[in-house]
């Protein structure tokens, strides 16, 4: 995928979110227009990441988070899809599987490298906690969806068919959420273990490390 196309891609989202919040407001939807506001910040976080704090992101990874946000919370919840198609939930969480998984890779990668933190983490180790971060922040959102069902009458646990507690949603939620989760830690063990580029976390993470050396300054 082209970098233009990237770029454009991410554009056209961002424009689709403006054109929603400007349409709630002509429509005095004010819950739903603050809602997309918020959801056109969070999308301007890569940007800031790199902008602010000098932080390359590789962009069909920033791509993958726009798209990501665009359809859980945009599509999902402002505009229903969570209930109009019973199959968009486990998608997306077994997405954020993958992504968090990514993230977390990468968070103790990073640690493991800098100079001025003493750790020295085996390939085994890394890949375990960036297992346990994404299914660890895969429990953390299905808690902040009980709380927010419980305490402001949302319906962010759907309730499925037999099983109105919405217990059964969120288990199979875990599950798609540890299933990404395995399958990156498994990647990026492989990177670790390995010199050649043969995936595609391989590659990202092989271009993360080497557009972002203020990051990597490698022990002596």
């Amino acid at each position: 995928m082209g970098l233009l196309i990237r770029h454009r891609s991410t554009f056209v989202l961002q424009a689709i979110l403006l054109a929603g919040a400007v349409g709630a407001v002509w429509e005095q939807q004010w819950l739903t227009a603050v809602i997309t506001a918020g959801i056109i910040i969070i999308t301007l976080v890569p940007l800031f990441l790199k902008k602010g704090l000098h932080v390359f992101i590789p962009p069909e990874f920033e791509l993958l988070a726009i798209a990501f946000i665009f359809a859980s919370l945009f599509l999902g919840e402002v505009r229903g899809y969570y209930v109009r198609f019973w199959w968009w939930d486990i998608l997306l969480h077994t997405a954020s599987g993958f992504l968090l998984g990514i993230v977390g890779f990468l968070l103790v990668h990073v640690l493991n490298e800098m100079e001025e933190i003493d750790l020295h983490m085996k390939p085994g180790f890394v890949a375990f906690f960036a297992f346990l971060f994404a299914v660890g922040m895969g429990a953390i959102w299905e808690i902040f969806e009980f709380g927010m069902d419980h305490f402001l009458g949302t319906n962010m646990q759907k309730p499925m068919l037999g099983d109105p507690s919405g217990l059964t949603d969120t288990m199979w939620d875990l599950i798609v959420d540890t299933l990404g989760a395995l399958i990156i830690s498994v990647l990026g063990y492989s990177y670790l273990k390995t010199t050649g580029n043969k995936s595609f976390l391989q590659r990202w993470i092989r271009e993360f490390v080497d557009r972002n050396p203020q990051l990597f300054r490698r022990r002596q």
